[in-house]
């Protein structure tokens, strides 16, 4: 396949999967494929699905998928999985969980394992979610594994972002209280039918009023038993009033100003990483230079300060 990001744009899925592999992998070619894509992005609905492991997120967004195809959406979904320390591979099984999907030439659904780093996840997601973009997609979710702070970046890349929790967390929803407020558009309570999940609700609300700031959107609190199919037309609905808010108050534009400014930091991180990493550690001069700050015969500070000055010269 000579030119992969054309095949994407024509639509071939295995073109598809080839760039997002690429990407992945930090393959040589990578950024030529996202430099020819980019200016076909930036009209899909991005969905954030986060929440603690085993809350049901996979057979929520699952559900979620088939809602919006049945109102003719085309949809993208990229599931991050912590990996095996082993093969590297992803081991949760999402894909399982959502294997009928895969027989749907609307979707297209790729697992994003995690390889024991989330440093560059991130900014490798953002990335998938344009070729998914570019490729047509209209919804594209991004499912996350938990709700710690690698996941609170990931899901940046989201328009809209849904904390799915469910009843009988007890104690839990004090310790990941603070960072689910920031994230959270909308709080779906999954495994409804539990005993607890009134009681769950009720907590939430609470630590929405204790917040203290006033929003134009309080996030809502959906119910949802996602094996059974309830809910899912509502929380689809909820998705739409929440975009058409933000895009009439204009924050669905100041959302995707930080955003962008944010993945041009993350590759300005990266290629400083890249060249510090090739010109001074891959050299071996970091060792000459850790012997000599080890002897007290010069400073970390000092050096790095000179590692610095030659790079921007």
């Amino acid at each position: 396949m000579e030119n992969i990001a054309e095949e994407v744009l024509m639509g071939n899925r295995y073109a598809l999967a080839k760039a997002i592999t690429a990407i992945e992998n930090e393959r040589e070619n990578a950024m030529e494929i996202m430099q020819k894509l980019y200016p076909h992005t930036g009209h899909a609905y991005v969905l954030g699905i986060t929440g603690p492991p085993g809350a049901g997120k996979s057979t929520l967004t699952d559900k979620l998928a088939k809602e919006y195809r049945r109102q003719g959406k085309t949809v993208g979904i990229i599931a991050i999985d912590p990996s095996s320390p082993f093969s590297g591979g992803a081991i949760l099984g999402d894909r399982i969980r959502m294997n009928d999907l895969t027989l749907d030439d609307g979707v297209f659904m790729r697992s994003m394992g995690t390889r024991g780093s989330l440093g560059g996840l991130s900014h490798k997601t953002a990335d998938a979610v344009k070729v998914m973009d570019a490729f047509g997609m209209d919804v594209i979710f991004v499912e996350t594994v938990g709700v710690g702070q690698s996941e609170v970046d990931i899901v940046k890349a989201a328009d809209t972002t849904m904390v799915v929790l469910i009843p009988g967390m007890g104690d839990d929803i004090q310790a990941i209280k603070a960072g689910i407020l920031e994230i959270g558009d909308i709080f779906t309570i999954n495994k409804a039918d539990h005993d607890g999940a009134d009681k769950l609700a009720t907590e939430l609300n609470m630590m929405l009023d204790l917040d203290g700031v006033m929003k134009e959107w309080r996030p809502p609190i959906m119910k949802t038993i996602a094996n059974q199919n309830i809910g899912i037309a509502e929380v689809v609905e909820t998705f739409g009033k929440h975009h058409n808010h933000i895009d009439g108050n204009g924050q669905l534009t100041v959302r995707r100003t930080e955003r962008t400014k944010n993945e041009m930091l993350d590759l300005l991180d990266s290629r400083i990483g890249e060249h510090i990493r090739r010109n001074v550690v891959e050299n071996g001069k970091i060792d000459k230079l850790v012997e000599e700050i080890k002897a007290r015969r010069t400073d970390p500070y000092t050096e790095a300060a000179k590692i610095v000055s030659e790079m921007l010269k």
